[in-house]
Order: C-alpha cells, then structure tokens, then sequence
C-alpha cells in the first residue's frame, strides 16, 4: 500500500476522527468521508475550526503521517512527527549523531550539486537555457565552502520569472506565497522519509539552527524544490503572480508528490516522487551506517536522474 494521499482541512470547520484503521472526516451537513492511514502521507490542519481527536493522531504517528497545522493565512506554521518509525532507529541514529565532518561535508557537496543541476534543469526545460548553471554546478567542492548554492540562486530566481527584482522572501504577496506552501509540504515528505529510514529530522549535515528541528529534512529536500519552482511558474504564467492558495492551486502543488521521475535515464522505471524521496533518505541512512564501517558502496547520496532531464 502507497502513502500518496493527502487530506486538507481548509474550507471549513471539520473533525477527523480513528475508525478502526481509518481516519473519518466528519463536516455538518455533509456526509463522512474515510481513508486508510496506511494511505495518507500528510494532513494539514488549515481552518481555525478543525479539530482531530488523539486516536487520530496516534494513528497517524504510528503510520509515519505527519500532520501540518496552519495559521489564519493558510501558510504552514507547525509539523507534528513520529517518534519511532523504523525498528533499526537506535543504530542508525547513532551512526548519524556520529558522522565524521567529512562525510557530512561530502553529503552536503552532493546535495548542492543535485540542487544547482535541478535549478539548471528547470531553467533550460522551460526557455531552453540553463543559465550557466550546470556548469556551475561541477564547481561544487566538499562543504561548498565557495557557498556555490547562493551563487547559484542569484541566477536562478531573476531568470526563472524573467523578473530582475524578484527574490525570496517569506511575507511576499506574490509568487512567495505559493512556493512557501510548495515547499511546506515538500518538507514535509521529506521530514516523513527521514524519519521512515530510521533517522532524526533534527540532526542536518549541513544546516544546524538550533531552533529549526527539521534541518536534515531542510538539507535533503533542496534539489526537490525545483519541481515546486516549476509549478509556481506555470500557476502565476496562467493565473498571475498575486494568485490566492486557492483549492485547486494547492492541489497542482500537492500533486507534484506523485510526479513520475526515472531513476537513472531512459527506459529505467517511473516512480513518483514522494518515492525518490524515501529513496534519498534511505541512501543518506546506508552513508552514515557506511562511515561507521567503511563501506565504500555506501557513499553517496541517491538523487533521481529524472530531476535533471526535463
């Protein structure tokens, strides 16, 4: 059984409830609607009147589902995790806590590399042009200590909405606000994935702010959000760029979750997304385990290929 569903409280007020391994989403007037938990891989708790109740919620934990909450503009604030999720947790978060610097250095260079390739990827599959930045990418070096990643950016962000002035910015009312709810739910796939390989969200290889609590799911969910970048670009080409979270706007970012990507190149097999997902932090695990004993094999970070061959 696949976990791709999702369950979104935002239109009105709504109680989810557990019915014998299903949650039940009961609104007035309407008639009750039920999913597997083994089917959900997130709900996000959005209207000020929804409610769900702590068998719902132990479920949902015990499944590996997180739950997103919030606040009063529909921007995601909280994220609620599982604790266990995997019966090889102890080893393999003792293995992460242990990770020499230069193994995480090594991780980090695989990532930001991943990430500027995916950016050079969606630049050149939408004006055919990547702006320099798969090369750019090659210059990557272990920790990224020439900080290739905001170089990068500085190219990628004003040619991708053709736009010299814009920028990421948090509160922004315009093409920010989407992206900010793309990436709250990439996070949170990610975060679930991590946690499903035996590993803590806490615990980043390269960011490590002490008030963030998911830093490795901020590590690993970077070369992802170029697929959220290219959805936010075709949303504001249809709708503008000051279109409202609407239903149906949130729905196409969802849905970037079960976007079929081949592993390793042409005629190698399809599988959505949130499963690259799993499979990147599975591999992220096995280096860890892998600079305990040596392992050669286990040394280096699984990205799909698919995000860089648009």
């Amino acid at each position: 059984m696949r976990a791709d569903r999702f369950i979104e409280i935002a239109q009105g007020p709504a109680r989810l409830s557990l019915r014998t391994g299903l949650i039940a989403v009961a609104r007035d007037n309407e008639p009750e609607v039920t999913v597997p938990v083994g089917e959900l891989a997130c709900v996000i708790l959005a209207h000020p009147q929804a409610s769900i109740t702590q068998p719902a919620m132990a479920a949902l934990m015990a499944a590996g589902c997180p739950i997103i909450v919030c606040d009063g503009h529909l921007m995601p604030t909280g994220m609620m995790l599982p604790l266990a999720s995997n019966t090889l947790q102890t080893q393999r978060m003792l293995a992460q806590v242990a990770a020499p610097r230069p193994l995480c250095k090594r991780a980090w260079q695989q990532v930001v590399r991943a990430k500027v390739r995916s950016q050079a990827a969606t630049l050149r599959g939408l004006y055919g042009d990547d702006g320099g930045l798969f090369e750019l990418a090659e210059t990557v070096r272990s920790g990224d200590p020439m900080n290739i990643e905001a170089q990068a950016a500085s190219r990628y962000w004003p040619l991708l909405f053709r736009d010299p002035d814009f920028r990421r910015r948090f509160d922004a009312p315009d093409q920010n606000r989407l992206l900010n709810y793309g990436y709250a739910v990439l996070r949170a796939s990610v975060a679930r994935a991590i946690c499903g390989s035996g590993l803590h969200p806490t615990i980043g290889i390269h960011h490590h702010h002490r008030e963030n609590p998911f830093c490795l799911a901020d590590d690993l969910m970077e070369p992802y959000r170029p697929l959220v970048d290219g959805e936010v670009y075709r949303i504001a080409g249809e709708l503008g760029n000051d279109v409202p979270l609407t239903p149906a706007v949130k729905a196409r970012l969802i849905q970037l979750l079960d976007l079929r990507l081949d592993e390793a190149g042409p005629g190698t097999p399809l599988r959505p997304v949130s499963d690259h997902i799993a499979a990147t932090a599975f591999s992220l695990a096995s280096m860890f385990l892998g600079g305990e004993t040596g392992k050669a094999e286990s040394t280096s970070v699984y990205f799909p290929k698919g995000l860089f061959d648009w």
